[in-house]
């Protein structure tokens, strides 16, 4: 009987530790299941730095000057000297006419002016023979007066004949069309016989692309900045090509006097110096204005980023892990930067990816570089 009374309280102790380690195992596991795992998150942390506040619209590249030659005088095209595309220097001769015409009424001019120097050298003498006979009391004074009048007329029908020397000597010059400034030269448009006709057919294009111009158009609510900015100074720009690439650098120099009103823009022109000619006329290109500088700028990633019912905000992580929602005010988004007015302080932690799965008070853990977060198993086909 002792026996069996010590095997039972032996067995009663034994069940006593169990259920103390089975309850103390529960309440552990409870107290964990209570606890939500850290959601792993993309950190960033609230720089400080200048930030250019730019303005990005869409222009067109415009040459710099463009010329369509044509003649100034009736003629015939002898020959062509200029290859399609090519770049031409200024001067550099482009087309010739046929000078035969041109030749033969320059001689006729000279040929008129030689017979009036003749006239005029013998109204001279004839001048002077009859002052002299005057002076003898040979004739009158009247006479002498009638001589004068011929050297006079003599002399403006030389002066006449000499400007139509100057026409023919300038019309033949005409026959030769130069290159009015360095830059390339479009489509060949007239052919060796060709007839042209003063300032009408046009022979060839030229256009000056270094530099070259960017023309585009601004909203009306950015002229205060562009003024100012004007006003302190160059206004610097870029332009880059469709799709991204290399950028270039100019200054927008031109702003026009009105507003259009259909659209409420304003037209603009910025030089750029187009040195290696990528730049095309005619070309679509973006825009990009430094307008001004925003110092001391909060900066954070811009998909840190979230909108709601009251406006932005941020995921904030406080020291202890967790994550307060904090509202902003956003001054602007450039480069996926953006630049927070209010709101942060420099050297808080923001969380730029994961913020689906956030609540104020979660707590979090940073998040591998280059790890994508987990996802959810996909259900399987029925």
């Amino acid at each position: 009987m002792k026996k069996l009374l010590l095997l039972l309280l032996a067995i009663a102790a034994v069940a006593g530790v169990a259920y103390r380690i089975i309850s103390a195992r529960d309440a552990a596991q409870a107290k964990s299941a209570r606890v939500p795992p850290a959601v792993p998150v993309a950190l960033a942390q609230v720089t400080i730095r200048d930030m250019p506040r730019m303005l990005e619209v869409v222009g067109r590249a415009e040459a710099y000057a463009s010329v369509a030659l044509k003649s100034r005088v009736d003629g015939q095209v002898a020959a062509v000297n200029f290859t399609e595309g090519q770049h031409v220097r200024q001067g550099e001769v482009l087309v010739r006419l046929d000078p035969a015409d041109f030749k033969a009424r320059l001689l006729q001019a000279e040929a008129t002016v030689a017979r009036d120097q003749a006239q005029l050298a013998k109204a001279k003498v004839d001048v002077e023979h009859y002052i002299a006979l005057k002076n003898r009391g040979f004739v009158s004074e009247e006479k002498v007066n009638d001589l004068r009048t011929v050297e006079a007329s003599a002399a403006a029908t030389l002066r006449v004949d000499q400007a139509a020397v100057d026409l023919a000597r300038l019309q033949l010059s005409y026959s030769v069309i130069v290159a009015p400034s360095d830059g390339i030269v479009g489509a060949r448009l007239v052919f060796p016989g060709t007839g042209v006709k003063n300032n009408d057919t046009t022979l060839a294009v030229v256009n000056q692309v270094r530099p070259i111009y960017v023309t585009f158009a601004v909203p009306e609510k950015h002229l205060p900045r562009i003024r100012a900015a004007m006003k302190a100074g160059v206004l610097k720009g870029t332009v880059s090509l469709p799709g991204g690439g290399e950028r270039f650098e100019g200054e927008a120099r031109f702003l026009d006097n009105a507003v259009d009103p259909a659209s409420g823009t304003i037209q603009m022109k910025a030089t750029f110096a187009n040195a290696g000619e990528k730049l095309t006329p005619g070309q679509f290109v973006n825009v990009a204005l430094v307008l001004d500088t925003v110092s001391n700028a909060q900066v954070i990633p811009a998909q840190a980023v979230q909108q709601g019912s009251q406006g932005n905000f941020v995921y904030v992580v406080k020291s202890d892990n967790s994550v307060e929602v904090r509202k902003i005010e956003l001054l602007f988004t450039r480069d996926n930067l953006a630049v927070i007015d209010k709101g942060l302080q420099g050297g808080e932690t923001v969380v730029t990816d994961g913020q689906l799965r956030l609540t104020p008070g979660v707590k979090v853990q940073a998040r591998e570089a280059g790890k994508a977060p987990a996802r959810s198993p996909a259900p399987a086909a029925s």
